[in-house]
């Protein structure tokens, strides 16, 4: 680096046998050419170095600001807390078995023998391996961090509680009524499909997730797979019924609209969930 031609010539302050016309741009101390790290302006020693590391303030990842920060999709993470904490307790040795039992939905649950509606629900939080939950609740982050932020809370819990419900009906409706399900799978088509309308109605690019949902669907439908397609196919419907509930009352004109359209929706479910209720089994 060139210097002025009247530069007092000094020694560097860490090594004392080399001469040097350069300073320190912050303390002003001579530095030789291994202690000088480049600044915006001249150079700066090492000690200078460190104290402005120390102090410069700590800039995250764009994903991490997104996952903790105030707008943090805390309803996502508590759906998959509790989600981990049912598959644990499903998990244990005795008693694993019976908390499955205790939470797990079938048609026969729906009906006058074996009454127990609130599984329509409950079921939506127990999974059957460890592989099950795994791709479920790496899912439902993916999409709770794009929908939830967007929905906001209260819309996104409702959205995913009754695509879940939705699910249940549709295993209500479409499987035996004697074979049990379990799984978030139908909530999670729930989020699909209203995350495709969204989409769709608001100019976005619904391409990828279409495809994402027939890829998706059609697995369900190959032999062998022991999935309850039909969960997917219930929550897919609810999904997209409360998505169009929520772009068509997006406007401040309509929002009054937005709840009573999404009770309504509630009560038409639970009706259809009430229809076998007088049927015997398989009927």
């Amino acid at each position: 680096m060139s210097q002025p031609v009247d530069a007092p010539a000094s020694v560097c302050y860490r090594h004392p046998d080399r001469t040097t016309f350069v300073r320190c741009q912050r303390c002003g101390r001579a530095i030789c050419g291994d202690c000088q790290t480049p600044a915006a302006v001249g150079v700066i020693c090492p000690e200078c170095m460190a104290q402005q590391r120390a102090t410069a303030p700590r800039t995250r990842p764009a994903w991490i600001s997104r996952a903790t920060g105030p707008g943090a999709p805390v309803v996502t993470y508590g759906i998959i807390a509790v989600c981990v904490v049912v598959f644990i307790a499903q998990s244990l040795p005795v008693v694993g078995d019976s908390v499955t039992r205790a939470i797990q939905y079938a048609g026969l649950y729906s009906t006058s023998i074996v009454f127990e509606p609130w599984r329509m629900l409950t079921s939506i939080f127990a999974h059957a391996s460890i592989i099950h939950i795994a791709l479920n609740m790496y899912t439902l982050w993916i999409f709770g961090m794009m929908l939830e932020p967007l929905l906001g809370r209260v819309r996104y819990l409702a959205l995913f509680l009754i695509s879940g419900f939705a699910g249940s009906v549709g295993v209500l409706l479409l499987s035996d009524p004697r074979v049990p399900v379990v799984g978030a799978s139908g909530a999670i088509f729930g989020m699909f499909g209203a995350f495709f309308i969204i989409q769709r109605r608001l100019g976005g690019n619904a391409t990828q997730i279409l495809v994402l949902v027939a890829l998706n669907l059609a697995i369900g439908f190959l032999p062998g797979m022991n999935i309850a397609w039909q969960a997917h196919v219930g929550g897919l419907v609810g999904g997209v019924l409360v998505g169009l509930i929520y772009v068509e009352t997006r406007k401040p004109s309509r929002r009054r609209w937005q709840w009573p359209l999404i009770v309504l929706l509630c009560v038409v479910l639970v009706g259809l969930s009430l229809v076998h209720y007088s049927q015997p089994v398989g009927a």
